[in-house]
């Protein structure tokens, strides 16, 4: 069937127009931040104002900027407890309620809330939970066990794992969604061949069922990255990142928009940051069309 001059103006329309918005609001400030990480600027006048330095702000980065490093190994910390956590309690929880339990939709519902709440949002909650003074969280220590307040966001060698929880919390419910969409988009005939096969629940689930979700572990692997990279909101809120809770992407907002109104060696830190994710983002891609060609 061809398409009339109306159809063809839809189409065009329908893909160019997201595109656009794609090329104006990722790619082109995508590429400008490259630019821009080999200069020193202020954000302050034109382009004439731009000092061309090299890569004299990566090698500024990790050797004489001291929370780099901090950031770099929180980031790191980050990933590694998102991981290995919050992603295996959303599997487990995902196949606890794909078994059809009953109140399965309150339960969904209650771990999914979470999702729908901004990391900002759920700092200024936790805040709530770890205050020292007024905090649910002391208050319930002091009367079960008589213990004193701690400092929970003040405290750098606590912070972060404090942090992690709430992060951790919200985490777990999107995790939970998406195993849970892939559960039930296995082939039902793969289970009942494990069962009469003489499998287990959990032989089933780890020979049958898991390597059947290879995308949607891979989807995982790249939102939990994606989402260790960009935890930004929730630190800001508590303490703008710092005394402990240095992250990669809250050094580049203090550093662009921040007083010292560094563009310059705050886009090169965006750029890093950029690499890291492209690299799982590569393996996922590599991966996804590896199996499109099996």
């Amino acid at each position: 069937m061809r398409n009339g001059r109306g159809d063809r103006i839809t189409i065009a329309l329908m893909l160019g127009v997201p595109a656009l918005l794609v090329l104006g609001l990722v790619w082109l400030p995508a590429l400008v931040t490259v630019v821009l990480s080999f200069t020193r600027w202020d954000g302050i006048g034109g382009w004439d104002t731009i000092e061309w330095t090299g890569v004299q702000n990566y090698v500024d980065a990790f050797t004489i900027y001291p929370p780099f490093q901090p950031a770099l190994s929180n980031n790191l910390i980050w990933l590694v407890v998102l991981f290995t956590v919050p992603t295996v309690l959303g599997m487990f929880l995902a196949v606890l309620l794909d078994r059809e339990m009953r109140g399965g939709a309150v339960y969904q519902s209650i771990f999914y809330m979470p999702v729908v709440l901004s990391l900002a949002l759920i700092g200024f909650i936790w805040q709530l939970i770890y205050s020292r003074d007024q905090g649910l969280l002391n208050s319930f220590l002091a009367f079960a066990a008589d213990a004193p307040p701690v400092d929970w966001f003040g405290d750098p060698d606590l912070n972060l794992y404090a942090v992690l929880v709430a992060a951790g919390w919200r985490h777990t419910g999107y995790i939970m969604l998406l195993y849970l969409a892939g559960l039930k988009a296995v082939d039902p005939s793969l289970r009942e061949a494990a069962a009469i096969d003489g499998a287990g629940p959990v032989r089933t689930f780890t020979h049958v069922v898991f390597p059947a979700l290879l995308p949607i572990n891979l989807v995982v692997v790249v939102v939990t990255v994606i989402d260790a990279l960009r935890a930004f909101d929730i630190v800001w809120v508590i303490n703008r990142g710092r005394n402990g809770l240095e992250l990669i992407s809250a050094l580049v907002t203090s550093n662009v928009i921040g007083e010292a109104s560094r563009v310059g060696f705050g886009s090169a830190l965006a750029v890093i940051m950029l690499l890291i994710s492209v690299v799982f983002i590569v393996v996922y891609v590599a991966t996804m069309l590896r199996g499109a060609r099996r």
